[in-house]
């Protein structure tokens, strides 16, 4: 029985959890009505399951300094589609300097945000 994207998810925010250089939150998007009121939450549409950030080693001509990177975690199952504004949200994010990646499995995870090759990320390109 394959497993469903919240029992992955939940995986991948402990493997996640492990590392000394990484944090994921969740980013729950939608909306509800609170009092006559339509009160939105979360990022933005299509914006990653998992936000965070993850220590990057700045170059040496830049002294060695230790910055926040910006991470996005979309969580599928192994068949799993992207909808197209999470298609645009993840290559916003790479384009920007941040690390967008798909994963449909804690390892995956690990894997793509400690910089695996650049084929394992066509999933959304």
């Amino acid at each position: 029985m394959s497993k469903k994207e919240n029992e992955i998810e939940r995986e991948i925010r402990l493997e996640l959890g492990r590392s000394e250089s990484v944090r994921v939150f969740r980013n729950s998007v939608g909306q509800a009505v609170v009092n006559g009121r339509t009160i939105r939450y979360g990022l933005l549409k299509g914006s990653s399951d998992l936000i965070g950030w993850r220590k990057l080693e700045i170059t040496p001509d830049m002294v060695g300094s230790t910055i926040a990177q910006f991470v996005g975690v979309e969580v599928k199952t192994a068949t799993g589609r992207l909808r197209p504004e999470q298609k645009l949200w993840l290559n916003m994010v790479n384009e920007a300097g941040g690390k967008a990646i798909v994963a449909r499995s804690p390892e995956a995870a690990q894997d793509l945000l400690e910089g695996s090759p650049p084929e394992a990320q066509k999933d959304f390109e």
